[in-house]
């Protein structure tokens, strides 16, 4: 069996494209790695290490041979430029007077004001947002890219209208791309098991596995009740009188049997605090062995009644919220016997109570609860993502359709690259030229 791989380390960390907890906790805490500053290590170690942090990043399921061959050294970049500049010249100009002694540019060009350089180097693995899984992951329509790529492998993912199975497709500018919205809210929802805290949880966890031991329990009752029967019809000593004298316990076993029944219906069905929970698991734990008492031949129906008696007295579930309950279904069957019910009229409602009211059901038919649904229902957006979650400039996202559009590769500008990366330029121009000379 092949060990499954451990994607996010708390000790180790190295940041994915995902929105796993740990992951988003290892990009909160991320420093920038300051390669070479500290350690003696050479430009080819300082390279590696910059190589592996990225590769960790963008594209770690893709295999690296595949990477190397989508590299590219173009570098896309675009200088901003006003439109009052570009109504007056095209763009000759600027290229006026070079190669014959003239340095300084003229004097109606437009200026970095701002002084920031164009961050060419955090273009590396701009080729890598090309691909249909990634740009499925950054329009926010599944939680990692590795669930975009299993969408696109099951058929949910369609690009222009077709679907595309394959996640390394290479969107072209103007390609529009739809995933399924089941799938979207399955991936950015909050799952069902999520909302319950670590502690309800393990409750649920126990008392599975005593119900287990109760069904144990009963098997070994049922076992030995049908031992005691087969050695009475074996007893060579029995008589005819000692069959007559054999009472039937019958309506005694069905009894107890009622009584677990019903207190099990009231551990799962009612509201009880912990120790009347405690109370209820008490008595069917004791009323196994006297439902194995009634399968055998020498047993007592009185005292097996006293016991159960005695049990039944000990056993106090009721509290004030249960008899309110049960006032409300006296009074409830009343009105259902007289005929005579009373009715809340919308025209009763204060104003403010209609617009609440109004809200609330415009708020269910648009986010209604269906137990049937793998995500919860009413849906919910998993925690933790929302200082995370951006859609980068080169996508045009809908969200109602759960469709985006692919407008364009993205760029540098002065100051910003559109390529979304957590570490600094220094690394990812050790990475590019890392695979610059393997070109």
């Amino acid at each position: 069996m092949v060990k499954p791989r451990k994607l996010h380390s708390l000790k180790r960390p190295k940041v994915r494209q995902s929105w796993n907890k740990y992951n988003l906790y290892n990009i909160s805490q991320l420093r920038p790695p300051r390669l070479g500053e500290r350690t003696g290590d050479t430009y080819f170690q300082q390279k590696w290490k910059a190589k592996g942090l990225l590769r960790a990043y963008h594209g770690e399921h893709v295999v690296e041979r595949k990477w190397a061959r989508m590299f590219s050294r173009r570098l896309l970049g675009v200088s901003s430029t006003s439109p009052d500049y570009l109504a007056r010249n095209d763009g000759s100009e600027m290229a006026r007077g070079k190669g014959f002694g003239l340095a300084t540019p003229p004097k109606n060009a437009p200026q970095n004001k701002d002084g920031a350089a164009t961050p060419y180097m955090q273009m590396t693995f701009a080729p890598m947002e090309r691909r249909l899984d990634v740009a499925v992951f950054r329009a926010m329509f599944a939680s990692s890219a590795r669930q975009a790529a299993q969408f696109c492998i099951h058929g949910g993912v369609k690009v222009n209208g077709k679907v595309m199975p394959f996640p390394s497709y290479q969107l072209n500018p103007g390609d529009m791309f739809q995933v399924d919205p089941e799938r979207v809210l399955y991936a950015t929802g909050l799952p069902k098991h999520g909302t319950k805290p670590r502690r309800q949880r393990g409750q649920n966890r126990r008392a599975k596995a005593s119900g287990e031991e109760e069904a144990v329990e009963e098997t070994a009752a049922a076992e030995e009740e049908a031992t005691a029967e087969e050695a009475a019809e074996q007893d060579p000593e029995t008589t005819d009188v000692a069959a007559a004298e054999k009472q039937d316990l019958a309506p005694t076993k069905q009894e107890i049997q009622g009584l677990i029944k019903q207190a099990k219906e009231v551990l799962s069905e009612q509201k009880l605090t912990v120790a009347q929970k405690r109370r209820v698991r008490d008595f069917i734990k004791q009323s196994k062995p006297l439902l194995g008492k009634t399968g055998r031949a020498n047993a007592d129906p009185a005292e097996i009644l006293e016991q159960l008696a005695t049990m039944v007295s000990g056993l106090k579930v009721e509290d004030g919220s249960a008899d309110a309950a049960a006032a409300a279904a006296e009074e409830e069957a009343a009105e259902s016997s007289t005929g005579r019910k009373k009715e809340l009229s919308v025209a009763d409602l204060t104003p403010e109570e209609k617009d609440r009211l109004r809200e609330l059901i415009a708020k269910e038919q648009e986010n209604p609860h269906d137990p049937s649904k793998p995500y919860l229902t009413p849906w919910k957006p998993r925690p933790y993502m929302a200082p995370f979650a951006f859609i980068p400039q080169y996508l045009e996202v809908n969200q109602s359709i759960c469709s985006a559009v692919y407008l364009r590769h993205p760029v540098a500008r002065h100051g910003s690259a559109e390529v979304p990366t957590p570490y600094d330029q220094n690394t990812n121009q050790l990475a590019f030229n890392w695979y610059l000379q393997r070109k």
